[in-house]
């Protein structure tokens, strides 16, 4: 079975195609800049060189044109007819409490996706438009909705629920919802893999650490608990978002800056975290501004660090231990000095770690020694093959 697996954001679309039979990517590629008149296609099929030119595209529908025409190209191409593709599998944002799983796009889905776009309205609509363009380009084949919030819909009541006026979720289902849920179900799948033990017998604290950061409690492979909520501003500080902030620091601020809400969502979502701190959001550069004796680049360091350290310890303390933490995402599988920090940190539960090992980037391996009490291991995340294997699951 071939898979075509689609990421759809709002001037972008990234692919992969895979081969079902083992999980072989047989080509990849991602078209940016949507509704410019110089539009960036790259494409590599597999065993190919890559290629990649600038045109015009305006939209998804011709984005999405494009990609199945350089698949099926007679010189770049890996398949010879849109045809030979069983089934698409899209990245969906937010399911909201109608999805707790993957889905097979039917019209009522598509309406009831319609209508959770005030939760996403970043990134849902342009997750429909990739879903809408692929039924018209390829009528017939399954469109199946894989969502980042699915895989938290396991959360406990006390878990998601905010301690504001019940009624407010009740009206508005204002919750914890939880993202990068594909990405925290992959690691914590592999890291049991790895461990040799199911996973419903271990309790797995999952450490997603891009531009975006969240931490997930996995116990009995169910998420119980997660940093992002409501939103994906909630919880660590990341590349340039706050995380965890007093509301009322953020009144306060709105008046004494004169500031409208536009402006305030602008603040929190992209000039705060690690920006707003250093003006730098990319670690690298972070680290580099440590170097050269920068005291903010050390301050965000260390924030950043101790809240990721504060939520392991809150996880722990929620699921009566913990037997694995997984780094995953770009600054969790690139910056060994953040994963050896924490973990020295954290020694009082038993973690030692080997430093020969640790000071590795982006490839699977574990970083804890034999003795050990809590298994660390740092796992690239593949949010792509899990939204294949949902497809396939849901279409054989």
């Amino acid at each position: 079975m071939i898979v075509f697996v689609l990421n759809c954001g709002s001037s972008s679309v990234k692919y992969k195609l895979y081969d079902m039979s083992d999980e072989t990517v047989l080509a990849d590629g991602k078209v940016e800049r949507i509704g410019q008149d110089n539009a960036i296609v790259t494409h590599q099929s597999k065993d190919q060189q890559k290629i990649s030119k600038t045109m015009p595209i305006l939209e998804h529908t011709v984005a999405i044109q494009e990609s199945l025409r350089l698949l099926t190209d007679e010189k770049h191409g890996i398949i010879s007819d849109a045809s030979e593709i069983a089934a698409v599998g899209h990245r969906v944002v937010h399911g909201g409490e109608s999805f707790s799983d993957a889905v097979v796009v039917d019209e009522s889905a598509k309406q009831t996706l319609e209508s959770l776009v005030d939760l996403a309205p970043l990134h849902n609509p342009a997750n429909i438009s990739g879903i809408r363009a692929s039924e018209k380009l390829m009528p017939g084949t399954p469109q199946v909705a894989v969502f980042d919030t699915a895989f938290h819909a396991t959360m406990p009541k006390h878990a998601y629920l905010y301690a504001v006026p019940y009624v407010l979720y009740q009206r508005h289902a204002v919750r914890r919802y939880g993202f990068h849920g594909t990405s925290h179900k992959y690691v914590a799948d592999r890291a049991a893999s790895m461990m040799g033990r199911p996973l419903k017998d271990i309790r797995v604290i999952s450490c997603h650490l891009g531009n975006g950061a969240s931490l997930a409690a996995v116990q009995g492979g169910q998420s119980i608990d997660t940093s992002m909520g409501f939103t994906p501003l909630e919880g660590l500080m990341m590349g340039t978002r706050s995380g965890d902030i007093d509301p009322g620091a953020i009144f306060y601020i709105m008046e004494k800056e004169d500031l409208p809400i536009s402006n305030v969502n602008s603040l929190l979502n992209k000039h705060s975290g690690l920006h707003g701190m250093a003006g730098l959001s990319d670690m690298r550069d972070i680290e580099a501004g440590i170097e050269d004796g920068d005291s903010l680049c050390k301050t965000a360091y260390d924030m950043y660090e101790y809240r990721i350290r504060k939520y392991i310890g809150a996880y722990t303390a929620s699921m009566g231990g913990v037997d694995a933490i997984v780094f995953t995402a770009g600054i969790g599988e690139n910056t060994p000095s953040i994963r050896s920090v924490i973990c020295q940190r954290l020694s009082y539960l038993g973690i030692e770690i080997d430093e020969e090992s640790n000071n590795q980037r982006g490839k699977e391996f574990e970083i804890s020694t034999a003795n050990s009490k809590v298994k660390v291991f740092v796992i690239p995340t593949d949010e792509e093959v899990m939204i294949a294997r949902d497809t396939a699951s849901l279409v054989t």
